[in-house]
């Protein structure tokens, strides 16, 4: 056989321990009125999949411990550090505290196509995603420094926003060179 699949203790992953632990990427995903707790776990567990440094929930996100999130996150809801925001002044204020860079995923009229955004390795990002119907929350659009646009080919408007969450976290991962 010319491949074969390795076992679990053979991927030398992190326990949710050492993940904990662990330097993380500077990168925040913001979690704007997701309406799928289906969709908030898929986002867990790419969070962590990704070593970003935290979510952030807002709206009417659903939050930890939940079923749905559970069937998808896998056990990621307990190593991913995570907060909720019912006030969308507060989210703002956390981020700007902290020095975030704020950038939404996003169509707009000047959005940035997301194969010619460079991160820059010295900048923290706060990455938002937005309703699956309505897109990011226009409280937050005056904020923003930054909109990302994911081409697309097809007869859709948009890819799923858990699937939005893995192709632009990658993307800053591996053309930031951002550092854990």
């Amino acid at each position: 056989m010319k491949y074969r699949k390795l076992k679990l203790d053979e991927l030398g992953r992190k326990t949710v321990s050492e993940f904990r632990q662990s330097d993380k990427f500077p990168l925040i995903f913001v979690l704007d009125n997701i309406r799928s707790a289906l969709n908030v776990g898929s986002m867990f567990r790419t969070a962590d999949a990704l070593g970003i440094q935290e979510i952030l929930l807002f709206g009417i996100s659903a939050q930890p411990p939940h079923k749905e999130i559970n069937k998808t996150a896998i056990g990621a809801t307990a190593s991913v550090s995570w907060k909720y925001f019912s006030d969308a002044t507060k989210l703002i204020e956390y981020l700007q505290a902290r020095e975030y860079v704020l950038a939404g995923v996003e169509q707009t009229k000047d959005s940035l196509m997301l194969e010619n955004w460079k991160p820059n390795s010295s900048v923290r990002y706060a990455l938002f995603f937005g309703n699956e119907v309505d897109g990011v929350s226009e409280e937050f659009l005056d904020y923003l420094e930054l909109a990302l646009e994911i081409p697309q080919f097809g007869t859709k408007h948009s890819f799923n926003v858990a699937v939005s969450a893995g192709i632009v976290g990658w993307h800053a991962l591996l053309n930031g060179h951002l550092h854990a």
